[in-house]
């Protein structure tokens, strides 16, 4: 069901695009304003998923009311309806930002097309936007202590540009997180970020993994398969861990960032890709430059930006938002009311020493919602924090 507003000032034509409208789907809700100023109230006073809009009209023609459901930030696709004296301005209306327009009298099945494509692209949009807005509170960086602020400070600066990124910090500070935040940012993020964790991967198979395979490379490859830089196209490929990465899957990895092209492993054609790629490592991959473990030119092409994640000890006072958000969520997960935890336990967090991090965090405050009291008290930390 959706409800649909008809902007019409003659009476007849809004009785024929109602009933059209009621005979294709009768659970459309169908509301009629005969101008545009009452059309603009309308569309301001309720949720509208499609607006049907006369261009000629008193009050406020079509293009004033085009131009108001613009300025109002709604996200309503407008269909305008146009005389024959009016198709240029319905062209106008279009480069606008109308979703159509339709001629009088209206050809049926062109109308109905019409309001199904609007219907299905709105609600897609409207999934789309649920789905980042759900994506955008899993990957939630909490905190405002300066160093969280100099990481965000430093995503937003980031995100906008094709700039290559290199997330170092140690293990359960959050790095996931900031490639998360930077792809989200970006002009890339229509579509999904694609990962790969470089350590979770045999060295053998990795270049696979990364480039794909045809037919007969290898003794298991028994059809050809895509890689991550092909399923990146477009978008943002995270490379986890990549002082991991065998060294000779990281000279195709600077191969491919050098030429924009890879090769799929038992092939010699190349295949173009446009990927925007962001590493992450807990190493320090100065050092394992020096050991061989890691190519320098590599190094380069990936640490265009260097973004350090503090951890959880540089950013203690970050901890008790930390700890009220983990609350909160392990609750929701539990399907139970969060508990409470006072003043002197966020303090007593404070004071222990977190070589886990943020994911060491998060275990301690689910072991103190199942073991501490109905209130989490620091003499709850002190007996069920330890390791």
């Amino acid at each position: 069901m959706a409800v649909i507003l008809i902007i019409e000032d003659e009476a007849s034509i809004r009785r024929v695009l109602k009933k059209i409208i009621e005979d294709e789907d009768p659970s459309h809700k169908i509301i009629e304003a005969e101008d545009g100023a009452k059309g603009i109230k309308a569309a301001n006073d309720r949720s509208v998923d499609l607006i049907l809009c006369d261009i000629k009209m008193p009050i406020k023609d079509g293009m004033e009311v085009l131009q108001e459901i613009i300025k109002e930030g709604h996200e309503i696709p407008v269909i305008m309806i146009s005389g024959h004296g009016d198709i240029q301005t319905a062209v106008e209306c279009m480069k606008m930002g109308a979703y159509d327009y339709i001629e009088k009298p209206p050809d049926l099945n062109r109308l109905l097309n019409t309001i199904r494509n609007a219907l299905s692209k709105n609600k897609l949009e409207v999934e789309n936007k649920q789905l980042k807005k759900k994506v955008a509170k899993q990957y939630e960086m909490i905190g405002d202590s300066k160093p969280m602020q100099e990481v965000k400070d430093m995503i937003e600066k980031v995100a906008p540009t094709d700039a290559r990124a290199l997330i170092m910090g140690e293990n359960g500070t959050g790095k996931e997180l900031v490639a998360h935040w930077i792809h989200q940012k970006s002009y890339r993020s229509a579509k999904p970020m694609i990962e790969v964790n470089c350590a979770a991967i045999p060295s053998e198979l990795i270049e696979s993994e990364l480039f794909g395979h045809i037919k007969g490379a290898f003794t298991s490859a028994n059809k050809n398969r895509a890689g991550k830089f092909e399923a990146a196209d477009q978008t943002t490929l995270f490379l986890d861990e990549v002082g991991d990465m065998s060294l000779s899957a990281q000279a195709k990895v600077l191969r491919a960032l050098q030429e924009g092209k890879i090769q799929r492993v038992g092939s010699e054609k190349s295949i173009s890709v446009n990927v925007r790629v962001i590493a992450a490592t807990n190493k320090n991959l100065t050092k394992e430059i020096e050991k061989g473990n890691f190519r320098e030119d590599l190094y380069h092409r990936l640490a265009v930006i260097v973004i350090r994640v503090p951890n959880l000890n540089e950013r203690v006072e970050d901890i008790p938002q930390l700890a009220d958000f983990f609350i909160k969520k392990i609750a929701q997960e539990y399907g139970s009311e969060p508990k409470q935890i006072n003043g002197k336990a966020k303090k007593a967090l404070q004071e222990l020493n977190w070589t886990g991090n943020i994911r060491e965090l998060r275990n301690v405050v689910e072991r103190l919602i199942i073991l501490g009291g109905s209130t989490i008290t620091d003499k709850d930390v002190k007996q069920f924090s330890s390791k």
